[in-house]
C-alpha cells in the first residue's frame, strides 16, 4: 500500500475530510488529495504534519501492522540525532519520483518483515 492510500485510509477511519486534515496540518487541500492519489510523494516533514494531524506516530504512516516495526526498535540505538538529520536532508533533495519509489520500497519491506 503506497503512503497516500494509508493517509487516506488512516483519516477516514477517524472520520476525519480532507479539510479538516488542511486546518489541522496547514496543507492545502488540493496537496492532500494529489498525495492520497498518489501524484506526489510527500517530504519526512510533510508526513510529520499529517501524522499530527491524523493523531498517529509518523512510522504509523508507513507501516500497517500494529505497534512499531521490529527493525525501527533495532535501530533506535543506533541512529545518531546527526546521522537521522542527514538522512532526512538527502530524502528532502531527491526528486518527488524518488521519494515515491524509495517509500514504494519501505512499504514493501515493511510487508516482508511482517511474514
Amino acid at each position: 500500500m503506497h503512503v497516500g492510500k494509508r493517509l487516506k485510509m488512516l483519516r477516514e477511519a477517524k472520520g476525519l475530510s480532507q479539510g479538516d486534515i488542511e486546518r489541522r496540518s496547514g496543507l492545502l487541500r488540493s496537496y492532500i488529495s494529489r498525495v492520497e492519489g498518489g501524484y506526489t510523494a510527500p517530504s519526512l516533514v510533510t508526513l510529520e504534519k499529517f501524522a499530527k494531524a491524523l493523531g498517529v506516530e509518523s512510522y504509523q504512516l508507513l507501516f500497517v501492522n500494529h505497534g512499531r516495526p521490529k527493525i525501527a526498535k533495532a535501530l533506535n540505538p543506533i541512529v545518531t540525532s546527526k546521522s537521522l538529520r542527514k538522512l532526512i536532508k538527502l530524502y528532502e533533495g531527491m526528486p518527488s519520483n524518488h521519494r515515491r519509489l524509495l517509500l514504494a520500497i519501505a512499504t514493501k519491506l515493511s510487508k516482508s518483515q511482517a511474514l
